[in-house]
């Protein structure tokens, strides 16, 4: 029997039809497409049931359509990736204890600037109201940490801290101790700033507040390879290729202390990029239309340009606080991913003489107003006791990242 092309065009169609029925048969289960976090669908893929996506239901199973995290206020985001932590000059305090390594770091959000003394004082101002006098003294910044025997900065302890021409600059004489206080107090006090605008119910859970999106992940001091990693900042010098046209020996283009450019960045070509100590006896340059390098003391964390991740004073102005124990044999020892020291595991105590090496020894990078242009450079790293302070040591907090959005 022959098929006209019109026979031919039917059967086809019919073949088709029943090819779908028995394929539609065979899985009549609906699809529920890709989901992510900003699109979960309004059904449960594995058991079919409805989602509540009401934040104040708590007795029904809750997905949050908001995906986006909370980073807090003051941050700025660095992404994180590969880089060649370590010092990149000549070691010439022969420490020997930051050689050069290839690791990875997640992306973290750090404060665009160092941690002022206004900041500090609304600390201690709300602490007040949940704490023994005696402990908030306990709390206070050490004034004392100004004066000296042969020197005249004896009024800096009555000034620096309180009156309000210092208060954006950073906060001096907090240990580190004191810094990791300050920032789960400020963890729970924005916390509580974002349940109340979302109108939540105060009795939920800190697991509650999570699953609903708005938990604030912790403020706390970063790790010493998050530190380091955003101060060199290399993005400014990265190609599409992965490649990068060269080390930074401080956190800005060029081997020098000044301002290469005339454009690129704030201030007139020539100019000094961080406020450090240029030489014996020289802290500001001599006088006349204008300091050269900001300032003889600490000066305002917005002056200066920042690098290019957005961060102020990465060197310079004030030494930071970081996470880590001291060890000297960190830069082997360490995981090449997120790496950090907590404790002395791994290198205990007892492998070194001298008794300064503790697991209470915290590391403190970045130079200072009264540092040589040596320890500006990121791959510096000095240590000091956690519950001591200085007029030149300040800090600033880190925070995780969380995810990635809508996915």
């Amino acid at each position: 029997m022959r098929f006209s092309n019109k026979s031919w065009g039917m059967w086809a169609a019919a073949l088709m039809i029943v090819g779908g029925s028995v394929l539609s048969s065979c899985n009549k289960t609906p699809g529920y497409g890709r989901r992510t976090a900003n699109k979960p669908g309004k059904k449960s893929a594995t058991t079919g049931a409805e989602f509540s996506f009401n934040e104040q239901d708590s007795t029904n199973f809750f997905v949050a359509r908001n995906a986006e995290q909370i980073p807090g206020p003051n941050l700025k985001f660095i992404q994180g990736g590969r880089a060649v932590l370590g010092s990149q000059e000549e070691d010439v305090m022969a420490f020997r204890d930051n050689l050069e390594r290839t690791v990875t770091v997640a992306n973290f959000y750090m404060d665009e600037t160092e941690i002022t003394n206004n900041d500090y004082r609304e600390f201690l101002f709300d602490m007040k109201k949940k704490v023994s006098a005696d402990s908030l003294k306990k709390l206070e910044p050490k004034d004392d940490v100004w004066g000296g025997a042969l020197s005249f900065n004896d009024m800096y302890q009555s000034y620096y801290f309180r009156f309000p021409g210092f208060n954006f600059y950073p906060v001096a004489g907090v240990s580190w101790s004191q810094a990791n206080i300050y920032a789960k107090w400020r963890t729970d006090y924005v916390q509580e700033l974002v349940r109340k605008e979302r109108g939540l119910d105060s009795t939920f859970t800190k697991t509650q507040l999570i699953e609903r999106g708005v938990a604030l992940a912790d403020y706390r001091l970063p790790s010493e390879a998050e530190w380091e990693y955003a101060a060199k900042a290399m993005i400014g010098t990265q190609y599409l290729d992965e490649n990068q046209e060269y080390g930074r020996i401080y956190p800005w283009d060029g081997r020098g202390v000044r301002n290469p450019y005339n454009v690129k960045r704030k201030g007139k070509q020539g100019d000094f990029l961080a406020n450090f100590k240029r030489g014996r006896g020289d802290y500001g340059g001599i006088s006349g239309n204008q300091r050269n390098d900001g300032e003889i003391l600490p000066t305002n964390v917005y002056d200066m340009a920042p690098n290019d991740f957005g961060l102020y004073h990465m060197a310079g102005n004030m030494n930071e606080w970081v996470y880590d124990v001291y060890r000297p044999l960190t830069y082997q020892d360490a995981d090449d991913l997120n790496p950090l020291r907590k404790d002395g595991y791994g290198d205990d105590v007892s492998n070194y003489e001298v008794s300064m090496i503790t697991d209470e020894m915290r590391v403190y990078k970045g130079g200072s107003w009264r540092d040589v242009t040596y320890w500006l450079a990121p791959g510096t790293r000095r240590f000091m006791h956690q519950d001591s302070a200085t007029n030149h040591i300040g800090f600033r907090c880190a925070m995780i990242s969380i995810g990635e959005r809508g996915k």
